[in-house]
């Protein structure tokens, strides 16, 4: 391998300045080490995202129940809210398993291609793509709803407000930010103290008595009432199913952890369990808290979004006092905060994902590329434009983004169900009938719910996932057709060595990143070119991959020696500026 020397490094172009300007210095690959984070931080760190859905989750039950049931949704809730936690301990259960079994990054999509094939494993890729690029408009929109209830004044600019924080984020991303880095557990552990203390108090107040309750029949702004015998009138079949499926939005994000098991410290797999079921235990204890709350206190979800119903709650628990409002104020903030954090599990996920994806050739391969900060940027930038996409043409509503955002996180519970089912059925490990039992339960507990979306929610938003999920499963599929017709035609299975005739006359570079067909014939085209010099050029980006290179080169290619160049800051044109520079001295 080869590293070149300062006079001979080329100059930086204006895209090299305006990078350095907007994103800093770039890294260079030592750089990608992750820390490993003890069980305590990576539950704060990987959290943000379940542990936030707890302050919109119970409101979304009563905006399906109320303007059905009337009152008798307040009641309702309770057993709605206990079926949610059924189904947050099945799918932990599940995941418990998975992240035993695989402890590298890709969660749901890794169960699947290793036990489906990776072509049955792009509905699992689709699924999350989508969940990814939603869970960025839910969290966004949802923290602006925490801003604006605390601050009303700020209604009129809720749009342009999580427009902004999608940008921010995504600017913070691009720029590097860690996803191990230790003040990401910090908004968890923040709203998880002020949420303890919301429903503590709560508890405390109404056992003493104290604790007041809203009249929502006449809360003017309120989400329609519904007037009679709500239980016989309006509490259909199909309205408790859609307010259970607007309630399962709550268990969003569950499978965090197990998508980075990678960053846990050894063993992995035992800390990661340890840490999914602390996450668990505190998305259960918040959730039935505030479903709780809201049944003592009648709060009552506004038509227009905001103000928020946990901060209704908040306004009938901690009173209007100097203390009240001191606390009202930290909940509000917390809230913002972890809502906020909690879209940038997706600036997580959704380029370690496409980057799985398109190794296995069914995105385009540029989503393999780190850029200037080590990060996965073109993901980062299609994430973003898709997300702020939707923000805008939803105008930054949580309830018209919930349909779309369940059906792609339970989909993704479904497929991981099904592929560890197959896998106790495959491996038959010790204890398999009950893991397979728990699997397979979250499996078709979560296709349920998903049914339940797709049928019940269809005209109100649903209807764009049951078409863009056929149509992106058929584009990966026909990328990934496209990409094998390529191999086929460059790939030569080789069985001798092959001979390169030199002819003097010039130097000749040939840049190498396959050993292929088409390297062949670059070769031989080269030496068309009656070089006195023709060398062989790999520029090391991933050395694993540089690896496999130089040994299939030296199998079959001896006569040409294959030149190693260190590439650290992944400037391929800058490095072949480099050595041209060299090469002409």
């Amino acid at each position: 391998m080869v590293e070149l020397a300062d006079e001979h490094k080329a100059p930086s172009t204006f895209v090299d300045a305006w990078k350095r300007f907007f994103l800093g210095k770039p890294l260079i690959n030592e750089d990608l080490e992750h820390e490993s984070l003890s069980n305590p931080v990576a539950v704060g760190v990987l959290s943000p995202d379940p542990v936030s859905s707890t302050a919109y989750g119970p409101e979304q039950i009563l905006i399906e129940l109320l303007p059905a049931a009337g009152l008798a949704a307040f009641t309702l809730i309770l057993p709605l809210g206990a079926v949610i936690l059924l189904i947050l301990a099945l799918v932990t259960a599940s995941y418990r398993q998975v992240v035993m079994v695989y402890t590298q990054r890709g969660g749901s999509y890794v169960v699947a291609r290793s036990n489906f094939g990776p072509k049955i494993a792009q509905l699992s890729s689709a699924a999350l793509l989508i969940d990814y690029v939603v869970t960025v408009a839910i969290q966004c929109s949802a923290g602006t709803v925490a801003v604006v209830s605390a601050v009303p004044g700020l209604g009129p600019y809720h749009l342009e407000i999580t427009l902004g924080a999608v940008l921010l984020i995504a600017f913070g991303n691009l720029r590097g930010v860690k996803e191990a880095g230790r003040l990401f557990a910090v908004p968890v552990y923040a709203f998880a103290a002020m949420m303890t203390t919301l429903i503590v108090t709560g508890v405390v107040r109404e056992v003493l008595g104290n604790l007041p309750q809203y009249d929502p029949e006449h809360i003017a702004g309120a989400v329609p009432i519904h007037h009679g015998n709500g239980i016989v009138m309006g509490a259909t079949i199909l309205i408790l199913l859609r307010s259970f499926a607007n309630g399962g939005t709550s268990l969003t994000g569950v499978e965090a952890i197990a998508d980075a098991v990678n960053v846990f410290k050894q063993p992995q797999g035992p800390n990661a369990r340890r840490a999914l079921t602390m996450m668990a235990s505190l998305l259960g204890f918040l959730l039935f808290g505030v479903i709780w709350l809201a049944h003592i206190t009648h709060a009552t979800p506004y038509a227009a979004g905001y103000p928020s119903m946990l901060s209704e709650i908040a306004r009938a628990v901690f009173g209007t006092g100097s203390v009240g409002n001191i606390l009202f104020a930290l909940l509000q903030a917390a809230s913002a905060i972890i809502l906020f954090f909690g879209a940038n599990t997706s600036f997580n996920g959704f380029p370690a994902l496409t980057s799985f994806v398109a190794e296995d050739s069914f995105l385009p391969r540029p989503m393999m590329k780190r850029g200037h900060k080590l990060v996965f940027s073109n993901a980062i930038i299609v994430l973003t434009v898709a997300s702020t996409s939707l923000v805008i043409v939803t105008n930054g509503s949580v309830d018209a983004v919930v349909p779309l955002y369940a059906m792609g996180v339970f989909m993704g519970f479904s497929i991981c169900g099904y592929g560890m089912t197959k896998y106790h059925l495959g491996h038959r490990d010790p204890g398999w009938r009950s893991k397979l039992a728990i699997n397979l339960s979250a499996a078709i507990l979560s296709t349920i719910i998903v049914l339940i979306f797709a049928i019940a929610k269809f005209t109100e938003g649903a209807w764009l996932v049951c078409v863009v999920f056929p149509i992106l499963v058929v584009a990966l599929m026909r990328l990934n057709r496209e990409y094998r017709s390529e191999n086929a035609v460059l790939e030569m299975q080789l069985t001798e060595r092959q001979d390169v005739v030199k002819h003097p006359h010039h130097t000749v570079v040939v840049l190498v990143d396959h050993f292929d067909f088409a390297t062949i014939e670059a070769l031989h085209y080269a030496s068309g070119l009656r070089p006195d010099k023709l060398r062989a050029v790999h520029f090391i980006i991933d050395a694993r991959h540089a690896q496999r290179l130089h040994e299939r080169w030296e199998h079959f290619q001896d006569d040409i020696p294959l030149q190693m160049i260190e590439c650290p800051d992944r400037y391929l044109s800058r490095s072949a500026q480099e050595l041209v520079m060299r090469e002409i001295e």
